[in-house]
């Protein structure tokens, strides 16, 4: 069967939505009564504030998660380890989920269905056959429908809670770049393995000396050989745990700040801690590391007509018309018209009607997808049919192209992506925990 890509099986490490159900048989004369076997009630293991976590679900996720960790290979620790983790995790989630019902996160049908329609077409396939997939691989579509519900509703909170208040200067940009290349390691990209043994908030000195001792336990156990992804899973209190504490492919500058620097000595294979931190103590593994290369695009230069759809009194779209004017334009620049000329007497993008509907060079991903698929189809000096967009109706006619070495732009564009997500990683490690220690949660596992 279809091979689920690996973020839409963490989607599936989301929270269900707990579900008791209690049947009552109607009452029988005594004689003529027929007992049925007795059916356990569903038991709670978790209060996390005014919500529960059933002893079904929490066994239910840890089925799935044991399919996927033997689907994976290699070690994994008892079902009794696992379970404690995922109980964590769906802690977690449940707490999120509670904070943004209170602050008026919702997720309507219409983004949600959107939101599925994409997941199947990057497996190459329509919604109705991925649903069949899933289905034949075991998986309950009502189910994995709503974990895509909580999946999209926790990022919207985290948008909101720590990512909206991350900002990330040129200065910023320049100092990171200059760093990179006085190290003479700006391309290099590291894989890292991680695992925190974590500490409350306001941790007490007997509260550090124990969980600074169990680090260096698990380090002794790593370096005498145990697997480390195994046992990532079984202690870690990081958000990867349950993914063996594998943190991917990062440039130094995508990595926790107090791991960079260590990192760039190491060789494969080395391991490094405790690193100490506010949030706890961290074990590192350097897992591998590779060299990037330079970067070069095919660069197009283009130029449009761009005819928006009238909005009519009662706020619907005359497309119809957009469309037969769009025509009209194409006739005309067939029979020999100058297309800067019509662009500038009649195309809606008023930026570019200014220089003829002149886009200047354009680099792959700048354009809207449908932009874009029909600008890379054409030959220079070929003018489009009429292209739809959700700007409008397109004109499109393709000057040139040129092979354009993009290093350095690309460079400060990871540049400013490796330090916001450095920062986002941070402030949100430390926004969780403050979320989990203000959190009333009852364990009765």
């Amino acid at each position: 069967m279809l091979n689920l890509p690996n973020r839409i099986r963490r989607w599936r490490e989301a929270a269900m939505l707990a579900c008791m159900a209690l049947l009552l048989a109607a009452p029988l004369p005594l004689a003529a009564a027929v007992s049925p076997p007795l059916q356990p009630l569903d038991r709670i293991v978790a209060i996390v504030n005014d919500d529960v976590i059933t002893a079904t679900e929490l066994e239910q996720r840890l089925d799935l998660l044991e399919q996927q960790l033997r689907q994976q290979g290699g070690a994994r620790p008892p079902r009794g380890v696992l379970r404690r983790q995922l109980l964590e995790r769906l802690i977690l989630t449940r707490i999120q989920l509670q904070l943004a019902a209170a602050t008026g996160i919702r997720i309507d049908d219409e983004t949600l269905n959107t939101t599925l329609t994409n997941i199947a077409a990057q497996n190459d396939l329509t919604l109705s056959e991925f649903r069949e997939v899933l289905e034949a691989d075991g998986f309950d579509f009502a189910q994995f429908r709503e974990e895509i519900r909580q999946e999209i509703i926790i990022r919207r909170l985290r948008q909101r809670q720590v990512e909206s208040r991350i900002t990330v200067t040129e200065q910023e940009i320049d100092n990171f770049l200059i760093n990179q290349r006085a190290q003479g390691k700006a391309d290099e990209e590291y894989r890292l393995g991680h695992i925190l043994i974590a500490l409350p908030e306001a941790a007490s000195p007997e509260e550090i000396r124990t969980a600074r001792a169990k680090a260096e336990e698990v380090l002794a156990r790593l370096r005498a050989g145990e697997d480390f992804a195994a046992t990532a899973i079984a202690v870690s209190d990081g958000q990867q745990a349950l993914e063996g504490g594998d943190l991917g492919w990062r440039k130094a500058g995508q990595l926790p700040t107090l791991f960079a620097d260590r990192v760039r000595d190491m060789a494969a294979g080395d391991l490094a801690g405790p690193i100490r931190s506010p949030s706890g103590f961290h074990l590192i593994k350097l897992l591998d590391k590779r060299h990037g290369q330079r970067h070069v695009v095919t660069q197009t230069r283009a130029r449009h007509i761009l005819i928006r759809p009238v909005t009519r009194a009662d706020g619907s779209r005359d497309d119809d018309a957009a469309l037969a004017q769009i025509r009209r334009l194409r006739e005309r620049l067939l029979a020999g018209e100058d297309f800067a000329g019509l662009a500038q007497a009649f195309s809606d993008d008023k930026a570019s009607a200014i220089d003829g509907g002149d886009l200047g060079w354009v680099s792959p991903g700048q354009m809207v997808p449908e932009f874009e698929r029909a600008m890379t189809a054409l030959e220079p000096g070929e003018i489009s049919e009429p292209v739809k967009s959700g700007f409008g109706w397109h004109l499109i006619q393709v000057l040139e192209r040129r092979e354009h070495d993009d290093t350095e732009t690309r460079a400060r564009n990871q540049a400013r992506n490796q330090i916001f997500q450095r920062k986002v990683e941070e402030a949100a490690a430390n926004w969780l925990r403050r979320l989990r220690d203000e959190a009333y949660v009852e364990y009765r596992l």
